[in-house]
């Protein structure tokens, strides 16, 4: 019997699933323009590139930043709409299916596994700290724990009652979960890297 489902109209979840969509958006159409420039002009500085350590132009010249045969800002400028869309829906009232959710979370998995990648070819390949790249991190990584929470815990995700339970309880902690992931990316990156030496 399936379970029923709780937590049917998560606004704070809505408004993020907005704000994360738009800064993301907008980082992946800095990126896309930086390419651009590049494109035009080899020789040309990207407008984020600071230092041999802070820059861009190393990731998106690098193939790592053309994984799938075009340049990955891609791929966010159309998969950082979905969660926008997501969130204005659940704000206006909609309420999805089970399979949209799941969909929708699978997606999120994948932008949060391909992002954990990327920030591992940044700091031990390529030796760099990409400014854009970082604000797509920034806002990945808690959308997707809270829309993975947020499935858990309503049960659209089959789960056994005290993992409802926890999941609902760590809803609440996940500027927490994001921060704690932050850090661990700021000291993976300083004991490679050693920015802080490099910056004094």
């Amino acid at each position: 019997m399936a379970q029923a489902q709780t937590h049917t109209r998560p606004t704070a979840l809505a408004v993020w699933l907005i704000v994360a969509g738009a800064v993301g958006w907008w980082a992946a159409f800095q990126l896309t323009v930086e390419k651009f420039h590049l494109l035009a002009d080899p020789d040309a500085i990207a407008s984020c590139d600071f230092s041999v350590l802070v820059q861009c132009t190393a990731n998106l010249d690098s193939w790592q930043g053309s994984v799938f045969g075009f340049p990955n800002p891609i791929l966010g400028l159309t998969g950082w709409v979905a969660p926008v869309v997501v969130g204005a829906a659940i704000l206006a009232g909609a309420r999805f299916a089970r399979w949209f959710w799941l969909a929708f979370d699978a997606g999120l998995l994948f932008a949060f596994l391909f992002v954990a990648w990327l920030i591992v070819q940044s700091i031990y390949v390529l030796g760099t700290l990409c400014p854009w790249c970082m604000v797509t991190w920034i806002v990945t990584i808690p959308t997707f724990y809270a829309v993975t929470l947020h499935i858990l815990r309503s049960g659209i995700l089959p789960a056994p009652a005290q993992v409802r339970r926890t999941a609902d309880t760590l809803m609440g902690w996940v500027p927490l979960l994001a921060v704690l992931s932050y850090a661990l990316i700021a000291v993976l990156a300083q004991a490679r890297l050693n920015v802080l030496g490099s910056l004094f």
